[in-house]
């Protein structure tokens, strides 16, 4: 028997959807029509469709973007309701993380400048880097990160190459929901490594800098953007001069780091 198939408007009505929206679940593959009138582009949709799109209603409530609700409701078993578990939990810390971020920013409006945390100085030597660079936004960080970090490692590895260092990245503009700043991931090696199309090489000078540190609860895009202002003011506060792009190192326990523990440093070279 032949599935009964509604109208894109039925399917509005039932779920309270709008077409607009349907239509961008449709249009993303997260809810393609089960049928699509190859002359007038009119969509029909199967009954079981009208669970699916209430799911994905219930999804996006949380915020949950349409790509990670495609992962979800393509999943099985119990690993959806993990899936959201682990979503709502980087939901909540980054709501901490911007919690710190506008106390900061609210002493910031009432003159007070105030120093995040202990700023220290440190001496870093030279060393040679691979790289690879792009212009991002906020929102594009992270898949940058997590894409040019695989990319930089398993360069690597091919080549029989070790880390020297931990990870880190250049940020050679402003990186806002507004701004797309250019970006550099950087990985030491004191192995021969040969560049890519992809991946540059180059002498990083040996410099000296002021730093924060950062555990897993002051990692989120946020609380980081403070700090890196914080660190700005400080410089200005002491007469130094910035002599390089602000950057953020990324230490290995980043995966596996509990809350309080210390995962990534903020830095400015200075003279």
């Amino acid at each position: 028997m032949q599935e009964e198939l509604i109208s894109i408007g039925e399917l509005a009505a039932r779920t309270r959807l709008s077409l607009k929206a349907l239509r961008l679940y449709g249009d993303r593959g997260l809810l393609p029509p089960a049928e699509v009138d190859p002359r007038t582009g009119f969509r029909r949709y199967g009954l079981a469709q009208v669970e699916r799109a209430r799911r994905i209603a219930l999804l996006r409530a949380t915020g949950m973007p349409l790509a990670l609700i495609a992962t979800v409701l393509d999943s099985r078993d119990a690993e959806p309701a993990a899936l959201l578990a682990a979503y709502w939990r980087e939901q909540e810390s980054a709501h901490l993380a911007r919690r710190d971020a506008v106390g900061y920013a609210r002493e910031v409006l009432t003159g007070r400048n105030p120093t995040m945390d202990e700023i220290a100085e440190r001496e870093v030597a030279e060393q040679k880097v691979l790289f690879t660079r792009r212009h991002v936004t906020a929102a594009d960080l992270p898949d940058f990160l997590a894409s040019s970090t695989e990319l930089l490692l398993t360069h690597l590895r091919e080549t029989g190459a070790c880390l020297s260092g931990p990870i880190f990245a250049v940020y050679d503009g402003l990186v806002s929901e507004d701004s797309d700043g250019p970006v550099e991931l950087c990985a030491p090696t004191q192995n021969a490594v040969e560049p890519t199309p992809q991946i540059g090489i180059r002498i990083e000078p040996a410099h000296r800098e002021a730093y924060l540190t950062r555990t897993k609860n002051q990692a989120g895009f946020a609380a980081m953007a403070a700090a890196h202002d914080a660190l700005g003011t400080w410089l200005t506060e002491h007469g130094h001069t910035r002599s390089a792009a602000n950057r953020e190192i990324y230490y290995p326990n980043w995966p596996t780091a509990a809350p309080d523990d210390h995962v990534a440093d903020i830095a400015i070279p200075f003279t």
